[in-house]
């Protein structure tokens, strides 16, 4: 089945195609509204989303907790910047602390600023606490890495549309393969600051770390003098089934990047979170933001931890996660050769057989279901918390049945 779209629809599509900046490919839809799992586009054709803005949306579109809270605030104030102290700031704060298990929070607005401020702090304190001479700290990252396209970030991208016509890039960051503990053990020099991971690789594929690896990364971290930063923007507030994914594997980084679901899919939030020796390094002056910590973002953000404070969506994410991984496993050798990811969060990689993931999910959004393609033949998953065992069901039957569709006109017989 193919969903209608009108003429204005297609209008709309040709009207952001023309003034808009190709940044982006989108899949042909204009969506106009959103409740739950679910968006509805200008026609009013719902479709499933199994993308949640990349993680953004975790607690489901116009969540009525997170909406009332930020129309509330919008009454209050919203904007007043950190000249003067909110009354929403400190309680965010505070709460974001404790939920994290740490001291301090240092808020920003997107998830590549909350990088880019972890990249500073890890410099301060390695020339004001550890004493690495002036302008030689360097950062270690991970090959396939993803933490955004601001020139510092993209300098240790291996993405060459990311990197592409955009140099001279920041020196300082030194690329080792993810999950090898012997090659971060040999990278690591008297110039070391940081090592920076994702602990699990979202726009790489869902990568999984092998196992011990995130504990080996703490270890050689604590023994070897320097900061251990974990990316948590997508993986981190109840995407894999605990609140944040380092406590399943017991450890405890010096700082947490949260951005994302920290904004309940309603204000753009992110976050450094970590201890005094490091974020208390800062003084007025050496680093800011307009808009970082606002009365809204502030607000919104507080609700956000009230939500992952009862448990409820972790738990989501953990028993409706077991079930969607079984049921994407049932796929492999029918147009699927490898399922990775756990909780509500799978990379799903299409048979180069049946031609690029792009293409598949272009026919999943014909049957009403919005998921995104990345690296050629992976499929990303990531549907808000509060879908429902049923809600997957339509997403994996509709994925098999588009699977098999194309198999069928390629003449292509399954295995299995």
């Amino acid at each position: 089945m193919t969903k209608a779209r009108s003429a204005a629809q297609q209008r709309a599509i040709e009207q952001i195609e023309t003034y808009g900046s190709h940044n982006y490919h989108p899949l042909p839809v204009v969506v106009e509204s959103g409740s739950g799992a679910w968006l509805t586009d200008v026609d009013g054709n719902r479709y499933l989303d199994f993308l949640s803005a990349y993680s953004a949306v975790n607690f489901g579109h116009s969540n009525p907790d997170l909406v009332k809270v930020a129309v509330e605030q919008l009454g209050r104030v919203a904007i007043t910047s950190r000249a003067v102290y909110s009354a929403t700031y400190g309680p965010f704060i505070q709460a974001l602390a404790t939920l994290c298990g740490k001291q301090m929070v240092l808020p920003m607005n997107t998830g590549v600023e909350a990088v880019e401020s972890s990249l500073k702090l890890a410099r301060k304190w390695g020339y004001e606490v550890k004493g690495v001479p002036e302008d030689q700290a360097n950062i270690i990252v991970m090959e396939g890495n993803f933490h955004g396209r601001t020139i510092s970030v993209i300098s240790f991208s291996d993405d060459d549309d990311a990197t592409g016509s955009y140099g001279p890039f920041t020196p300082g960051f030194l690329k080792v393969p993810y999950g090898d503990l012997d090659a971060i053990e040999a990278a690591i020099d008297e110039h070391t600051v940081a090592i920076l991971v994702e602990p699990i690789q979202g726009e790489a594929g869902v990568i999984t770390p092998p196992p011990g690896f995130l504990p080996g990364v703490r270890e050689i971290a604590t023994r070897r003098g320097v900061l251990m930063i974990a990316d948590e923007i997508q993986s981190g507030l109840g995407r894999t089934g605990s609140t944040l994914y380092c406590q399943q594997v017991g450890v405890v980084p010096d700082l947490y990047l949260l951005g994302k679901a920290l904004g309940g899919g309603v204000v753009p939030v992110s976050a450094v979170v970590g201890d005094e020796e490091v974020l208390g390094l800062l003084r007025p002056g050496q680093h800011g933001s307009t808009f970082g910590g606002n009365p809204l973002a502030a607000a919104v953000g507080l609700a956000v931890v009230r939500l992952l404070e009862t448990g409820e969506m972790q738990a989501r994410s953990r028993d409706l996660g077991a079930y969607l991984h079984e049921r994407l496993a049932g796929l492999v050798g029918r147009g699927v050769t490898e399922v990775r990811g756990i909780g509500l969060w799978a990379g799903v990689d299409v048979d180069p057989a049946l031609g690029p993931a792009r293409a598949i999910c272009e026919r999943l959004l014909d049957r009403g279901i919005i998921a995104k393609d990345t690296h050629g033949q992976t499929i990303r998953m990531a549907p808000p918390l509060v879908i429902t065992r049923e809600e997957l069901d339509l997403a994996v039957d509709a994925l098999a049945e588009v699977l098999a569709e194309v198999s069928a006109e390629l003449g292509l017989t399954p295995v299995g």
